[in-house]
């Protein structure tokens, strides 16, 4: 539930994807394979997805403004979602259209041992990222299921990163496959239906992540941790007899909005119920940093 910086695995996939983009695209003109020419632009294309998030992360740290006032954490939830509708149109649509294009009109594909050889490379660098990024997602997951976190978690830029480098490495394996089958072949056909399965994986990440994204973006609950942690606060104080009307709203990663009303007694002079309800945020900040604004208000009529 608190702060994190999302740079460092971004830049890593950022650099890991500029030295596998120029092989693929060398590899892709020698031969004039479709599958390897899907991968380069998928691959070029990520890389504008990582100048994105990067983009997102830095805005999302910028202080709170008078036209900003809870300040800017979403803008990491807007720059995700602009990645998947990127890799849905620049990756996965375009792939299929390459493909079906190649299906159409076969032209014959040369040096596939190149391609063949640098998509190899390609996949032991993809390989290594996304196990750089599982590692961080199980650091972060705990005991949670892998899925399970994939649909929580409310760290946009880790599991975009993610996907992207999931879709690249399985989209990899497939264009490997299709140049091999292509090479054994002699049939070009088989090298651009690599392309087209290439594109329908990306589609299905984008969609996946565009879905997970979307409900960040327009407004989303905290972990049910938080709510949990503010509960356990407030019955720390013999004082405070109820909490209702409890709302969290993710604000950005590791940025958390608490809004609640809180049942004390009428009697309690004014001083003392200031003090009250100090103590009770200092409790809940305690145990839950993430929560950055915190709203409460007394509710002397029950």
């Amino acid at each position: 539930m608190g702060t994190r910086d999302g740079s460092a695995h971004i830049f890593q996939a950022l650099v890991s994807n500029i030295v596998i983009a120029t092989a693929k695209g060398a590899a892709a003109f020698w031969s004039g394979s479709g599958a390897l020419l899907a991968e380069t632009i998928h691959t070029f294309a990520d890389c504008g997805n990582q100048l994105l998030l990067l983009l997102g992360v830095r805005r999302s740290q910028r202080p709170p403004d008078e036209s900003h006032p809870l300040g800017y954490g979403r803008s990491v939830y807007f720059w995700s979602f602009m990645v998947a509708i990127m890799l849905f149109l620049g990756g996965g649509a375009f792939s299929v259209y390459e493909g079906i294009e190649h299906l159409l009109h076969p032209q014959p594909v040369e040096s596939l041992g190149m391609g063949a050889g640098v998509l190899f490379f390609a996949l032991t660098v993809e390989a290594w990222a996304t196990w750089s990024n599982l590692r961080e997602i199980k650091r972060r997951r705990g005991d949670k299921p892998l899925l399970g976190y994939l649909r929580d978690t409310k760290d946009s830029d880790l599991i975009v990163v993610f996907g992207e480098n999931a879709a690249s490495l399985f989209g990899g394996a497939l264009a490997l496959a299709a140049v091999l089958a292509a090479m054994a072949t002699g049939d070009a056909r088989f090298d651009a239906g690599g392309s087209v399965a290439i594109g329908v994986v990306l589609l299905a990440v984008a969609v996946f992540l565009a879905v997970e994204i979307q409900s960040l973006l327009i407004g989303e609950a905290a972990d049910p941790e938080v709510a949990e942690a503010v509960r356990r606060a407030a019955a720390a104080d013999s004082r405070i007899r109820i909490t209702f009307q409890l709302i969290t709203v993710q604000e950005g990663p590791g940025t958390v909005l608490v809004a609640l009303k809180i049942a004390c007694p009428p009697e309690l002079p004014a001083r003392d119920l200031h003090e009250l309800i100090e103590a009770f945020e200092r409790r809940v900040r305690e145990v839950c940093p993430a929560a950055k604004w915190l709203f409460v208000e007394p509710d002397l009529s029950s």
